[in-house]
């Protein structure tokens, strides 16, 4: 079976995978948002900071260049992006500002008043509003944690998602998306960059140039999967075969990534195709990775930073599920339904682009 075959984009299992994966971030960060990042094993370090976005990039690397090739309309597009990522995002920004950074506050025995009445708010969700993540505290918040002055870390990759999106676009304008060797191309190129970089090293500082090489990496090797689907078999034991060289690499080598790159991304893509089963109609996956950090920096401010980092992990999920569920219900899901007016299709599809 080939994995054109195999995918079906009714029932499959990569909104169950991207919920996994927000999880896998949620549980890198309950390390890092209560200090503890030394109890991680070394081993065991390089994949556990990046492979939930890496494999992330990925399932976006398939579903975005397929979201193309089936609709080469440039304002649709566009349209669909948008509305996929913005809205959640600014109601994000807006509760973080004025509902959960104020409750920092004053759990910290600050002043509520003053830091409403400041531009502080404001400035956050406006300079956070197109997507780049510029603005990290608000008004000198959050203090007094083990990770300051950032109420949001998980925000970095989305400017780097959008650039992938503009990538694509501008590909598809050259008429250059329908070619099987581009999406190679593009990988190739990739990799060669990050190699030239240099890894990414946990601690330490990463050059936007590192970043951008580590996400077009991995959207491009799902962008391979998707315009190779017709020849690339879809198997367990290969699904099997790649996770173990993914671990591999990332016990091995001080960047997985150019070695093991489309092998996460076939392992995760085809894993989830393979599964025909009941899918997840509501993609929680979005809220619980933009709103899981704010709700770990109110539990670390709250006394919750003495826990153990899987007990605060369980903690940390279990609060953030109702803000992903109303981000769901409330902002996300009609944003997607307008989206799909616009674009005269018929009900929500099963996995969301």
């Amino acid at each position: 079976m080939r994995l054109g075959e195999a995918f079906d984009p009714r029932r499959n299992a990569l909104n169950f995978w991207r919920l996994l994966l927000a999880a896998e971030v949620i549980l890198w960060h309950s390390f890092l948002s209560t200090g503890r990042t030394a109890m991680v094993p070394h081993e065991a370090m390089q994949l556990t900071w990046s492979v939930g976005v890496d494999a992330f990039f990925a399932i976006s690397g398939f579903l975005i260049t397929r979201s193309w090739v089936e609709r080469p309309r440039p304002r649709e597009y566009l349209t669909a992006r948008g509305l996929r990522i913005l809205p959640g995002l600014w109601m994000c920004l807006i509760v973080t500002a004025f509902v959960i950074a104020p409750l920092g506050v004053a759990i910290q025995g600050g002043s509520v008043k003053n830091l409403l009445w400041s531009t502080g708010p404001i400035t956050y969700v406006l300079g956070n509003s197109l997507v780049f993540y510029v603005l990290q505290g608000i008004n000198g918040t959050p203090a007094g944690v083990p990770f300051a002055g950032s109420w949001n870390s998980s925000l970095w990759s989305l400017g780097f998602e959008l650039l992938c999106y503009l990538a694509v676009l501008i590909l598809g304008l050259m008429g250059m998306v329908k070619y099987r060797w581009v999406s190679v191309t593009m990988l190739v190129l990739a990799t060669l960059i990050a190699v030239l970089q240099g890894p990414l090293v946990y601690p330490g500082v990463w050059s936007i140039g590192q970043l951008a090489a580590r996400c077009a990496l991995m959207f491009a090797a799902g962008a391979v999967l998707y315009q190779w689907r017709d020849r690339v078999p879809a198997n367990w034991w290969l699904v099997a075969l790649c996770a173990a060289i993914v671990i591999a690499a990332g016990v091995l080598l001080p960047d997985y990534r150019v070695a093991a790159g489309l092998a996460l991304a076939y392992a995760v893509v085809v894993s989830g195709a393979l599964v025909h089963g009941p899918s997840l109609r509501n993609d929680f996956s979005y809220g619980m990775y933009i709103y899981a950090f704010p709700v770990q920096q109110i539990l670390v401010m709250s006394g919750l930073v003495s826990l153990t980092p899987m007990l605060f992990f369980g903690i940390s999920t279990i609060s953030t599920l109702p803000f992903a569920a109303a981000s769901w219900f409330l902002v996300e899901s009609r944003a997607m339904r307008l989206k799909r007016r616009i674009r005269g299709d018929g009900p929500l599809p099963v996995v969301s682009t």
